[in-house]
C-alpha cells in the first residue's frame, strides 16, 4: 500500500525521475509550454508553480532575499540560465496573479500507445 506516499513515480527510479523532472521543467521555463503525457505534466506542475511563486516573491526583496531565492533555485534546477530567464523574464508577468501560473490542455491518446497527451503552457493573462 502506498499510503502516504506523494508524488508520481513515473516508472524510473529517483535518479531517473529528478532528472526527467529537471529537464521538463528547464524545457517548460525556456519555451513556456510543453507537449508531454498527462502523468509527466502533473508530476512537474507543482514544482514549476512553486519554482515561479518564488521568482514572483523575489520580486520586491531585499538583495540578500534575492540571492536566498536565486540559490533556492539553482538547487532545484541546478541551471543559471534557465533560473535568470525565470527571475527576469517569467516572474514579473506574475506579479499581479495569486497562483494558477499553468494550463494543461487535452490533445487525446498517442498513437503509439495510447497514452494521454497533454500540452502545458503558462498562462498569459
Amino acid at each position: 500500500m502506498r499510503h502516504q506516499i506523494s508524488g508520481y513515480r513515473l516508472g524510473r527510479t529517483s535518479g531517473a525521475r529528478t532528472a526527467l523532472r529537471r529537464n521538463l521543467i528547464k524545457q517548460f521555463f525556456t519555451h513556456g509550454r510543453i507537449r508531454t503525457t498527462r502523468a509527466k505534466a502533473a508530476a512537474i506542475r507543482g514544482d514549476a508553480e512553486r519554482l515561479i511563486t518564488l521568482a514572483r516573491n523575489s520580486v520586491e526583496a531585499t538583495p540578500e532575499q534575492k540571492v536566498h531565492a536565486r540559490r533556492l533555485a539553482v538547487s532545484k534546477l541546478g541551471d543559471n540560465q534557465v533560473i535568470k530567464q525565470l527571475f527576469d523574464d517569467i516572474a514579473p508577468r506574475f506579479t499581479s496573479r495569486n497562483g494558477g501560473y499553468t494550463r494543461m490542455l487535452k490533445l487525446g491518446p498517442r498513437m503509439g500507445d495510447s497514452a494521454e497527451m497533454v500540452i502545458l503552457e503558462l498562462v498569459e493573462e
